[in-house]
């Protein structure tokens, strides 16, 4: 199953996106009252400059306490951030979240984000996908 399909299997919400200026505590908000476990940070809604996880904000407060809630998104964030396009293998990008301990990947094309997917959501398609040749396979076996 390739990137594309997983994308198009999601709600078509767009990327949740904050500004480099954002302070953690409006991002904390953020991923609470949105449901969702990381944002990418962009001045325009196109271009990752990094992503913030909430597995990150956590990490900072145990470090420093409830004090780095006014820090700038930008002294946080992960600027070294992991893509994907839209062409390639979900069990490549699934290998990719695994090896690096995360669980969201931008989706990029040239030098914009076209979508963003997670952990969950390759794990979804994987299941999916097995759930069909586990069918197909039935089928052949009994002779349908």
């Amino acid at each position: 199953m390739l990137v594309s399909q997983i994308l198009k299997s999601k709600s078509d919400d767009g990327v949740v996106t904050v500004q480099p200026s954002a302070t953690l505590a409006t991002v904390a908000e953020l991923l609470s009252s949105r449901k969702i476990g990381a944002v990418v940070v962009s001045a325009d809604g196109k271009h990752v400059a990094g992503i913030l996880s909430e597995r990150d904000i956590v990490r900072e407060l145990g470090k420093r306490g409830p004090a780095c809630l006014s820090d700038k998104v930008d002294s946080v964030m992960t600027a070294r951030v992991v893509t994907c396009s839209r062409g390639d293998d979900a069990q490549v990008v699934l290998q990719k979240m695994t090896d690096g301990r995360f669980r969201h990947l931008p989706v990029v094309e040239g030098t914009e984000m076209v979508g963003l997917i997670s952990i969950g959501d390759v794990v979804k398609a994987r299941l999916a996908e097995l759930a069909m040749e586990k069918d197909a396979l039935e089928g052949m076996i009994k002779g349908f």
